[in-house]
């Protein structure tokens, strides 16, 4: 995820998971059991405690996720009836328990739920603040395999994060935690499944979704369009584009297919910019390996988001990124470097946990810095010492790269600041400093390697890193992930903190407006 160059977001990320007391009380009341009498002799029988939010204990976001489980797939349908209308859904999702469930939650908010089944029966549910509490007719198995299937509608008003409204029709933006205000999941990216997507939409509309086409089919004046991700997906990566688009279809390096999305209305205009996809995707593999999943593209929507979205095989741009003056197409082909990066460094190797988020936006960062360096005009020393000079204010209002400060529970995405991107770009700049450029290259590859459709932490980096330079690297990078305050660079002693920085970082810190370095050297030639 990237901020775009034209400021904040326009509204803030939905409320953060909070429980009244009073709404504790209604709930409790709604599931008051009358029990007969004990005058009959008989002990009352207990009242079932109220359902509540569970998570997995994210520092960052404690209620997503939820324990008891893994999804190992999800089959999600939608009906459209336009882009101010609640859509008709039903969500599959294949799961293991890896305990015994009585009861189970899915993280699910913003739309009405219809009915719920687990295994073939209909099973009782009820909310618990922007949870969904199941209890099947019968108890799951530990290590059995279940499926959950939920008809519900999902609801694209607000703008708050999930859907968001384009122009003529919709997409998504899920990041960081607004997947299941779309559909019924699991929504921390510890958790990741396969996806299949199902679409059905006005003929004179176009559909376009994660992973690759598996047809479509005619039912009287609408058009179903199935997709299919070949591998795992974390929630948050979801997307789905509908509306009157043009699908342009081009080959990349090695023959993968790439196709990329454009509002009809501009596919003249705006073609130039997917056209350069190819390149960029041959300049990563040469940094890091093979692009790792089975297709690629960009989605240029008519929107107004305030950044851009890495979305797994799909990235969400705005089209304003291409449209507006005075930004050089070196810097703009940079920003589509930053989302490409993603593809490799956050939805293939995806974060343990929110406070791994660094190893996502650093090394998108990195290589948009790196892309930059080798095809633009912003030196990347010039970058990381203008990253230097501000990272001490980026610290103390953001907190160190691998111990974000939590952000504000009405706006979620302030975990977005500017120290988890050229802050913790510049870790890995030290890092290449302390162990030299072959070995920071090699570990690099590694990386994406070993951890390629999984998720990994901080602590797997560090160690991994250690293991690539042959020495314990721990008591070097600990201060530089964890520290309040930035050690001396490597090679560079006469770099210092900026002091007159502290204000203006400070002032920009909040929210998702990362300071981007040709900012802060001025104009961009």
């Amino acid at each position: 995820m990237l901020s775009s160059p034209r400021g904040r977001p326009s509204s803030a990320r939905r409320a953060g998971r909070r429980r009244t007391a009073a709404a504790a009380a209604a709930i409790t009341a709604a599931l008051v059991v009358v029990c007969p009498s004990s005058a009959a002799g008989r002990v009352p029988a207990a009242e079932p405690p109220p359902p509540v939010p569970r998570g997995i204990g994210d520092r960052l976001f404690p209620y997503l996720g939820n324990p008891g489980y893994d999804v190992t797939a999800y089959d999600i349908a939608f009906r459209y009836h336009g882009n101010d209308r609640p859509l008709d859904a039903v969500t599959t999702l294949d799961a293991r328990a890896t305990a015994p469930l009585r009861t189970f939650n899915l993280d699910f908010t913003h739309g009405t739920v219809r009915s719920v089944w687990v295994d073939g029966r209909p099973a009782r549910f009820t909310g618990a603040g922007e949870d969904l509490v199941i209890t099947p007719a019968r108890p799951v198995r530990g290590g059995a395999s279940f499926r959950v299937t939920l008809e519900h509608i999902s609801d694209p008003s607000g703008n708050s994060g999930g859907w968001i409204r384009t122009h003529d029709g919709l997409a998504m933006a899920n990041q960081a935690d607004a997947a299941h205000r779309v559909f019924p999941c699991n929504d921390h990216p510890s958790d990741k499944a396969r996806f299949t997507f199902s679409v059905t939409a006005p003929e004179n509309l176009t559909v376009v979704a994660n992973g690759k086409s598996l047809g479509r089919s005619r039912e009287g004046d609408n058009i179903t369009w199935r997709y299919r991700l070949a591998h795992p997906m974390a929630t948050e990566l979801a997307q789905i584009s509908i509306g009157r688009s043009t699908v342009l279809h081009r080959t990349g390096p090695g023959g993968l297919p790439v196709r990329d999305v454009v509002p009809a209305v501009d596919s003249t205009s705006l073609a130039k910019w997917p056209a350069r996809t190819p390149g960029q995707l041959e300049w990563m593999e040469k940094k890091v390996g093979p692009y790792p999943f089975e297709t690629y593209g960009v989605l240029i929507a008519k929107a107004t988001t305030g950044f851009e979205l890495e979305t797994q095989t799909l990235s969400l741009f705005e089209r304003g990124l291409f449209t507006t003056s005075g930004l050089p197409p070196w810097y703009i082909e940079s920003i589509m470097v930053h989302e490409l990066a993603h593809q490799w460094f956050g939805d293939s190797v995806s974060p343990r946990r929110w406070s791994d988020l660094w190893l996502n936006e650093g090394h998108a960062t990195w290589y948009e810095a790196l892309y930059g360096d080798e095809r633009g005009k912003m030196p990347l020393d010039k970058r990381m010492r203008l990253a230097y000079g501000q990272s001490d204010a980026w610290r103390a209002s953001g907190g160190p790269p691998a111990a974000p400060l939590p952000s504000d529970p009405d706006h979620q995405i302030g975990i977005f600041r500017p120290i988890v991107y050229d802050g913790s770009a510049l870790v890995l700049y030290a890092l290449r400093q302390r162990i030299g450029r072959p070995a920071f290259e090699r570990l690099e590859r590694r990386w994406v390697h070993k951890y390629r459709d999984g998720v990994a932490s901080t602590a797997d980096f560090v160690r991994l890193a250690s293991e690539v330079a042959g020495r314990d690297l721990t008591g070097f990078l600990r201060p530089w992930l964890y520290g309040r305050t930035t050690p001396k660079m490597p090679g560079h002693p006469d770099w210092r903190p900026d002091v007159r920085s502290s204000g203006r970082a400070m002032a920009k810190a909040d929210g998702k407006a990362n300071r981007r370095a040709y900012e802060s050297a001025g104009k961009p030639g």
